[in-house]
């Protein structure tokens, strides 16, 4: 296969600028990376609030897109695999060189994962970021950016090992909070109960919730339904929204020596914080938390093969990276529940 040297790619020009669809240079892997042809990339809330707010991102000309599922065309040194055809979902990275909404990317060999034949590329591209978020909260070792420090339920000592414990997770069926409830699952926590809007209440017990709370309800009706449910202490939260009515609710709910694991920055007043309830915001691009989605990596692709992970719905958008845009709007304005957007960067024209 010949590999252009140049690619379409979806630039930010400039802080809080405006999306254009431009030409850009295709890197060439370098040692322990590969470079893959992008069959499918997925939008994540990141992405459109980059774009509003100007966070993440510190040059510009910039390029966003966490998710990427392709082909890998070529290979760096000392890369024993993934090889040269091999099919790959993989966690991107918001430098130009690492990112995902372009039609080629360099991707680094440790973190990436065979595409079982059970799923398709726009189903693999919905995996990374959600999945990777969701394991670094539950399993890197508690620090500010860590996790709740579990055993993994894809190692043997992880498998089953809280069962009898509840865990609740708030926004179960955002992608991060999916991945979160397979997790739990394979831990074996039980009750696993998610907050969510009553139409997704099916979805989210088909990934492993056992219980279901409207979300809409206010902090003292969703501690009563916690409540209803189990008495046992809720000693691990996590809370794939973090707004700050969701972390109010959860750090209520928290029992004594409990853990809380956010994806923003806590807005718990401090009037409110107690020394025995510890919070988290979990940061999945952290370097210390690289060994947890290394580790995650390796054994990723029989969980996918296997069904004991499933991938998140897809809705596709058309016209290839020209699509993302509009895209990222539906997110900013919370039009897309249940979902992942997902684009297909060759049909780029």
């Amino acid at each position: 296969m010949t590999i252009p040297t140049e690619q379409k790619a979806l630039i930010l020009p400039e802080k809080q600028g405006q999306f254009v669809v431009a030409t850009w240079p295709v890197d060439k892997p370098e040692t322990g990376e590969v470079l893959v042809r992008i069959e499918a990339t997925a939008l994540n809330p990141a992405d459109w609030k980059v774009q509003a707010y100007g966070g993440l991102v510190n040059e510009y000309p910039a390029i966003l897109g966490f998710d990427s599922a392709g082909v890998v065309v070529a290979v760096g040194e000392d890369v024993a695999s993934p090889l040269v055809g091999d099919k790959i979902l993989f966690q991107s990275t918001l430098t130009p060189r690492l990112a995902g909404f372009k039609q080629y990317t360099i991707a680094k060999a440790n973190a990436t994962a065979q595409i079982p034949d059970n799923i398709n590329f726009d189903q693999a591209a919905t995996v990374p970021i959600g999945l990777g978020t969701a394991a670094v909260g539950l399993y890197a070792r508690s620090w500010a950016r860590g996790g709740a420090d579990l055993i993994p339920g894809w190692e043997a000592a992880g498998r089953a090992k809280y069962t009898n414990q509840p865990i609740v997770v708030f926004g179960g069926s955002s992608s991060v909070g999916q991945y979160a409830i397979q997790l739990a699952r394979l831990n074996g926590f039980s009750p696993i109960i998610a907050t969510v809007s009553t139409h997704n209440n099916d979805l989210v017990r088909s990934v492993g919730a056992t219980h279901t709370i409207d979300r809409r309800l206010s902090t003292s009706a969703i501690v009563s339904k916690v409540k209803e449910v189990t008495s046992e202490p809720v000693e691990v939260i996590f809370d794939a929204i973090s707004i700050a009515s969701t972390q109010e609710t959860a750090y209520e709910i928290l029992a004594s020596g409990g853990k809380l694991v956010l994806v923003h920055p806590s807005s718990i007043p401090q009037d409110k914080v107690k020394a025995d309830k510890t919070v988290i915001n979990t940061g999945v691009l952290a370097p210390d938390n690289k060994p947890v989605i290394e580790n995650l990596y390796k054994r990723l692709t029989q969980h996918l093969a296997s069904g004991d992970i499933k991938p998140n719905a897809v809705e596709l958008l058309p016209g290839g990276l020209a699509g993302i845009a509009k895209g990222l709007e539906k997110m900013k304005n919370d039009a897309i529940s249940g979902k992942k957007l997902v684009a297909h960067p060759q049909q780029t024209v």
